[in-house]
């Protein structure tokens, strides 16, 4: 990861090296954080953010969802993710993280008594699983951990603690030289990747799990799902089976990281990779990000430096 200059934390812009946090922030010892990860892309017209305002309502409702009331509107959030771009010289594209934590005040498992923090920080970073994962597609494998279940942490809230599993996950991949982890919900249903959403093309039919199925609603798979449709192909919410990803005619995973990216095997099971239907969605969705897809203006927040009130 390429160092940036500077960090928006509480509503102030920090040199890199002073936005740091107590070491009893509770955030820190509990895993009470929210966050998002977001891209911002060079177009034509300069840096653009890519369905902005639908990430930070998903950060709102994850801060909701463990009773962290953000002590920002989600206009001076959006103000603070394009200052921060622009005052990095970011102009060709960047990752942003927004993270609220449960800062420094108590400790102990009841946190309603610690005061709620919030920092936005970007940086360069380019293809999460590679570039040539994005051509020839990744190796996935089934992990043995299962992801955790809707009834124990709620999976729709984006939240720190959680992606413990995720973390797991992904150490396990690895040491078995892997690209990914796929994981299995507690009833033995395909849910998704440690960081991913899940697709698979099947007799010219998207299939992907629904939100009952323990997966996080992606911002990317919602992408996908409206470009299918408007392609004319046949989408589907549905539990999936194990067995029918290794029968499947494609699979695909997607998320902000990791955007639109083939699989080529899973547990060994050899995929087409990249299929047709993937390479089309993965053609419109690197198409919007750039501002050259008619879904461009409705999705790409086109970065301004907001005027910042006087002394």
């Amino acid at each position: 990861m390429k160092e940036a200059q500077k960090i928006w934390m509480n509503g102030e812009l920090l040199d890199w090296a002073d936005a740091q946090i107590q070491v009893l922030s509770h955030g820190l010892h509990y895993g009470s954080s929210v966050f998002e990860g977001i891209r911002a892309y060079g177009t034509d017209d300069g840096p653009a953010v890519f369905r902005l305002d639908d990430h930070l309502a998903r950060l709102e409702r994850s801060a909701a969802v463990y009773h962290m009331p953000l002590p920002f509107s989600r206009s001076e959030l959006r103000d603070a993710v394009h200052e921060v771009v622009a005052s990095n010289g970011l102009t060709e594209g960047c990752y942003i993280r927004p993270i609220a934590w449960r800062g420094y005040g108590v400790m102990g498992l009841y946190p309603l008594d610690a005061p709620v923090d919030v920092a936005i920080a970007a940086w360069e970073w380019g293809a999460y699983l590679g570039e040539e994962s994005l051509r020839s597609g990744i190796r996935a494998k089934i992990s043995s951990w299962r992801r955790i279940g809707h009834n124990t942490i709620p999976a729709t809230a984006k939240a720190g603690g959680q992606y413990l599993n995720s973390i797991l996950a992904k150490i396990e991949s690895h040491k078995g030289g892997y690209d990914e982890a796929l994981l299995l919900n507690e009833n033995g249903f395909v849910a998704d990747g440690s960081g991913e959403n899940l697709f698979l093309v099947r007799a010219g039919t998207l299939t992907t799990p629904p939100p009952q199925a323990s997966i996080l609603e992606g911002i990317t798979r919602a992408t996908v799902m409206s470009l299918a449709e408007e392609e004319g192909i046949p989408v589907s919410e549905r539990e999936i089976a194990r067995a029918e990803l290794y029968a499947a005619d494609e699979v695909f995973i997607t998320g902000t990281a990791a955007e639109v990216c083939p699989v080529r095997e899973v547990d060994d099971f050899p995929i087409d990779a990249p299929g047709p239907i993937t390479r089309r969605l993965q053609e419109r969705f690197f198409d919007a990000v750039v501002g050259r897809d008619p879904r461009s203006a409705e999705w790409l927040d086109y970065v301004t430096v907001p005027a910042r009130a006087g002394p």
